[in-house]
């Protein structure tokens, strides 16, 4: 924090939020909330701020176009809060030009894929109690991660116990492929429903052909019977 009020030292005079305080420098804009007991990030950060940093709050979620009408964001800084949730949609807008994204230290499980792949921003994700899925996976080998913290991403908790407290680089290095555990699990999910629609399907067909079975037996026998007896059942 003390970096960047150094940095951006000359206030600027459009609107800022109130328990914020925003710098600018060269052009730079930035607002600097860190530190002030934020519960959710704030609905009235200035159009045009370029450094955001909300860390050390106790923001829990990032929903929806959180910083959408934000397009000249560079960089957010939301480490050391309290986020266990992110919306699919949370950076929706920032993508293009979003130059850093650090979500470090918080307390994060899973997050939606699609949030973060969408991104070019470096990701920082360590510290957080991650569960070791195939998200995580997918986003471990496509996003940019900040090389100096993908050690520090580690399974809290994951399919097996003895991945737990591990870094998920290093359960990855030894052949573990999450989400080829899931296709086996959707594989297995398919063929049950399948079977369970094919025996349906073969229980109807048995049905239906003793059925009219029946009904043919009954009409044979009527035609068998005499005239009499047909006229009595008329």
């Amino acid at each position: 924090q003390a970096f960047f009020c150094l940095l951006f030292c000359i206030p600027w005079g459009s609107s800022c939020p109130p328990s914020c305080q925003c710098t600018e420098r060269a052009g730079a804009k930035a607002v600097l909330c860190s530190s002030r007991h934020l519960e959710e990030i704030p609905e009235d950060i200035p159009r045009d701020v370029v450094f955001l940093k909300l860390d050390a709050n106790s923001i829990t979620r990032i929903p929806s176009n959180a910083f959408r009408h934000l397009s000249h964001l560079e960089e957010i800084d939301l480490s050391r809060n309290a986020i266990e949730k992110i919306d699919r949609a949370a950076f929706k807008g920032v993508a293009a030009g979003l130059r850093t994204l650090d979500l470090s230290s918080n307390r994060i499980r899973s997050i939606p894929k699609e949030a973060l792949l969408a991104l070019n921003a470096k990701l920082r994700l360590a510290n957080n109690p991650w569960h070791c899925e195939c998200a995580l996976q997918e986003v471990l080998w496509e996003a940019r991660l900040d090389p100096d913290s993908v050690q520090d991403i580690t399974c809290h908790t994951a399919p097996r116990e003895e991945y737990v407290g591990k870094p998920l680089l290093q359960v990855l290095d030894a052949g573990v492929n999450f989400c080829s555990v899931r296709q086996r699990t959707m594989d297995v999910a398919m063929f049950i429903t399948m079977f369970g629609w094919f025996a349906m399907v073969i229980v109807y067909v048995i049905c239906y052909v003793r059925h009219n079975r029946e009904d043919a037996c009954k009409h044979g026998d009527y035609l068998k019977s005499p005239p009499s007896a047909q006229a009595h059942a008329e």
